[in-house]
């Protein structure tokens, strides 16, 4: 039917979309990707050396993923094959490997496109493995999720990784002018509207061409420009590029905490917002605080840690959005705090000790001595009570016999409150020798 259809000559009045109008014929037509199409590209130089790798092709939604897989087929010789994950099974995989077997006994191999291939499950992904080692199929998939956390250390080690950029503002404006010399005339839009549109498209190249299309669809040639209010009141806002249960989550969370480490609270506002905006959930993010405020504040400034716990009761009493605020008292508040890892450094270098001594039985002279036995095998003998001593330290030794040299696992350093803990252990530490307890 399809091919009547073409013989008619019917498919050139029938409409197309802008998108696809707009769809790169040649690789060196694709936009925004240049580290992997552009004249020294990962792909330009494994097409121009006649060697086609499988491939895992990475990046955010309207990137170009699918388009540079079509593409890449036009140029090869190869049998192309197309599924998705959602759509495809096990008896979908078998049908194509059965058909890539039979092209490959007529001499020919098969590229292989699976999209959003990160939805296949782990024996599903083991399915392509033989097929890919003895030439059966040259796989490429493509996926907007972490392959490191979404694919199967054996796929990945027989493919390389394309890692795919979102548009910048140069590539969708490229996308912009492009769609303008497909329509014959200019976009309606003052400046402000033409840097909003882009904006909306928040990097997405598809998102950019379907509203381009909307403003043209809704306005006629010789019309005056819409300004940024009435660009918004024509296309709908699109919601932010952030999937609470996927790479933008932690991509989120790991820019806000490393802002708050960084002591940006600029920064850190700006990607706590971002969450917000995304639709994070608020005790999530409350939690992610608390953690900050042990690990990168810690003694440093002990409030910080009883900011972000008030925060999270303020968020629990208040709701949204009023607790809200709270959210972002605290982080500013860690954001601008003095900054330690002395008690989480000291922590981890305790736990490495531990699992390394094994079981070493605490010093007799630190053990109490409830029974005549104990008493008899010197529990307790020994033992000097600190607030007897003079300044109320007795410097004995409190780790294991065996252990030997006394080890040293908190180092504060000369930041914040932990200045003045640092000047107390010094002090102790010289009790401590002077006594004999080293």
């Amino acid at each position: 039917m399809s091919d009547l259809f073409k013989a008619a000559g019917l498919e050139k009045s029938a409409p197309r979309p802008l998108a696809d109008r707009l769809r790169p014929q040649k690789l060196e037509d694709v936009v925004g990707q240049p580290q992997i199409v552009g004249p020294e590209g990962t792909l330009t130089r494994m097409l121009r050396s006649g060697r086609l790798s499988s491939m895992i092709l990475w990046g955010p939604p309207g990137c170009g993923k699918t388009t540079v897989a079509r593409l890449i087929a036009e140029e090869t010789q190869l049998a192309f094959e197309q599924i998705s994950a959602i759509f495809s099974g096990v008896q979908d995989l078998r049908k194509v490997f059965e058909r890539a077997k039979a092209h490959r006994e007529q001499g020919k191999g098969t590229l292989l496109f699976v999209d959003e291939i990160h939805r296949f499950n782990r024996a599903q992904q083991d399915s392509f493995l033989p097929h890919m080692e003895d030439g059966t199929i040259t796989l490429i998939g493509a996926t907007t999720e972490n392959p490191s956390f979404e694919l199967n250390a054996a796929l990945l080690s027989r493919a390389v990784v394309l890692t795919f950029e979102r548009h910048d503002d140069p590539a969708l404006e490229t996308l912009l002018l492009r769609a303008e010399a497909e329509e014959g005339r200019q976009l309606p839009l003052a400046e402000e509207a033409r840097e909003a549109i882009k904006a909306m498209a928040d990097g997405d190249g598809r998102t950019i061409i379907n509203l381009a299309e909307e403003v043209f669809s809704a306005t006629q040639a010789g019309e005056a420009d819409l300004d940024r209010v009435k660009l918004m009141k024509l296309v709908q806002r699109r919601a932010p590029l952030y999937d609470k249960g996927r790479d933008g989550h932690y991509n989120l969370i790991s820019a806000l905490h490393k802002s708050v480490r960084g002591s940006d609270p600029d920064a850190a506002l700006y990607w706590l917002c971002r969450m917000l905006d995304g639709g994070e959930d608020r005790l999530f993010i409350a939690r992610r605080l608390v953690r900050m405020a042990v690990e990168d504040i810690g003694l440093a400034d002990p409030q910080a840690l009883t900011q972000a716990l008030a925060a999270k009761d303020t968020f629990d009493f208040l709701g949204s959005p009023e607790g809200e605020l709270a959210l972002a008292q605290a982080t500013v508040y860690l954001a601008t705090a003095p900054k330690s890892n002395g008690a989480y450094v000291a922590y981890k270098a305790a736990m490495r000790a531990a699992k390394q001594h094994g079981s070493l039985s605490p010093p007799k002279h630190i053990l109490n001595a409830p029974t005549k036995l104990m008493e008899d095998e010197g529990y307790g003998s020994g033992y000097a009570y600190d607030h007897d001593a003079p300044e109320g330290f007795s410097g004995q030794n409190y780790f294991p016999d065996e252990m030997g040299a006394r080890p040293t696992f908190y180092d504060p350093p000369e930041r914040g409150f932990e200045r003045e803990i640092r000047k107390r252990l010094i002090y102790w530490d010289g009790l401590r020798k002077k006594r004999g307890g080293a």
